[in-house]
Order: C-alpha cells, then structure tokens, then sequence
C-alpha cells in the first residue's frame, strides 16, 4: 500500500509507541490524528509535528466518535489505523497480608478498567475505523481499503505475577486478530498486531536506572529495551505491506518473561 498522501489516526499517540509511529507515518507522507487524554502532551506533539490532536478517552462511545469527526474533517477518512492507547496495572489475583494474615482479592472494578482500555477500547476504534473505511473506494488490483495495526504485549503470552488483568486484555487483543481480519477480507481491510517486549517508554524511563539496566539484561539479544521507532518500523510495514494480514508478531529481543 502506497503510503503517500493517505490518513492515519494513531490511538495513545502523544508519547511511546504511538507518537514514534505518529511521527514515521508523517514522514512517510501521511497526515496523522492522534487520540490521546494528555492535553498538554498532544497538543505539543500536534504543533511539534504537524498533526491534528484529539482529545479521546477510547472507553467512552461519545469521546471516540467525536475524535473520529474531529479527525476526518482535518485529513478525510482514514486508511490507517493504529491502536496504541492503553495502560497497566500491577495486583495479584489473591493476597495474604505478611503483617496479619488477612486474605484479599484483586478487586473486580481495577480488573474492568484495564479491559475496558486495553481490549474494549481497543476494538471500539477498530469497528468505528472499519465502519468508515468500508465506505471508501478501494485501491490498486486488489481492493484494498485499509489496515489497522494493534497494540498487545508479550505479557499476552508469558503473563508475570500481578498481571492477570493485562494478560487477560492483551490477550484479547491477540485472540480477536484472526477473527477481525477474517471479518473484513472482503472489504479489502487488513488487520495485524504487534506484541511489544520491553520498551523504553515514558513509564520505563520513569524508573530507576538499576531497574531499567536489571530488565535490559534480561533480553537474550540484543541486550537493551526496545525503542519506540523499532516498534514504529514494523507498525509502518505492516501498513505498507500488503500481503502481511492477520499476524501477531512478537518484537521483543527473544525475552521470555519470568513469573516475577
């Protein structure tokens, strides 16, 4: 797919992941909206890059489809979509107090809220992405439309202690690949995800140095975080590349995460 002069939306593109593929898509000649709820970040991305910021919350119906209205009377309707938006969130399933031995569970309403952003949130712009894609005319010999990149994490695969509410929505993420992919191959929309490892993002950078030089050694090769413009590579090439559908692909140095 000829990435020249077509429109993105990329979900969570104020920072990390999104705003290195925010950022390589524009290059590529591509005019860029990004949803974020960080205000003061966005806006400083939109003036910086030359995007068009949305202020979106993904787990609310009204916010997303005035994102999408914002967005598409700036660039048109979009041809690409990328699901960055998302967060984490560190509980054990059950717990025994070390101090007197009371025994709790991990509340059901911080459970929710990690599915209603990572998972629902995710497909929430999916299908309204899809919905606007499919009234677009198609493209070249074979029809296409559109291609949707999503957001998942190793941690779909190899969960650690305390994550059983992002596993659970990345994992939906993965699970729902396939299926949507299948859904839209007679429109001529293509649907893939990436399952990040460990990423220099501003939540690793907000950590201390040991912690970061502790979890860069522990990826077989190279022996480093990722970095977000490596994320942006294969998000980039997902799109352009017509023929890659359906995949989830790990970019994680060959880590296997350990239970804790």
């Amino acid at each position: 797919m000829n990435l020249e002069g077509l429109s993105a939306i990329v979900t969570g593109g104020a920072s990390g992941l999104g705003l290195a593929t925010a950022t390589l898509l524009a290059e590529n000649g591509v005019k860029v909206a990004i949803f974020d709820m960080n205000e003061e970040a966005g806006q400083a991305a939109a003036s910086e890059h030359g995007f068009t910021f949305c202020n979106v919350n993904v787990t609310s119906d009204d916010s997303v489809d005035a994102g999408f209205e914002q967005a598409r009377a700036a660039n048109g309707q979009e041809r690409i979509l990328v699901n960055c938006a998302g967060t984490a969130n560190g509980i054990k399933t059950a717990s025994r107090s070390k101090t007197d031995g009371a025994i709790k569970h991990f509340p059901l309403d911080a459970f929710n809220t990690i599915i209603q952003i990572n998972l629902i949130g995710t497909f929430r712009c999916i299908a309204k992405s899809a919905a606007g894609m499919m009234t677009l005319d198609p493209m070249g010999e074979h029809g296409e439309r559109g291609a949707i990149v999503n957001t998942a994490s190793v941690a779909a695969e190899d969960g650690q202690m305390g994550q059983a509410a992002y596993s659970a929505s990345k994992g939906g993420v993965v699970g729902m690949t396939l299926p949507i992919a299948r859904d839209l191959m007679g429109e001529g929309i293509r649907v893939n995800t990436i399952l990040p490892g460990i990423f220099n993002t501003p939540l690793m950078q907000g950590m201390p140095q040991h912690v970061n030089d502790a979890l860069a050694a522990s990826v077989p090769f190279p022996k480093r975080l990722g970095n977000p413009q490596e994320y942006a590579s294969l998000a980039v090439e997902m799109c352009r590349n017509s023929y890659f559908n359906g995949e989830d692909v790990r970019l994680d140095g060959a880590i296997r995460m350990a239970p804790r």
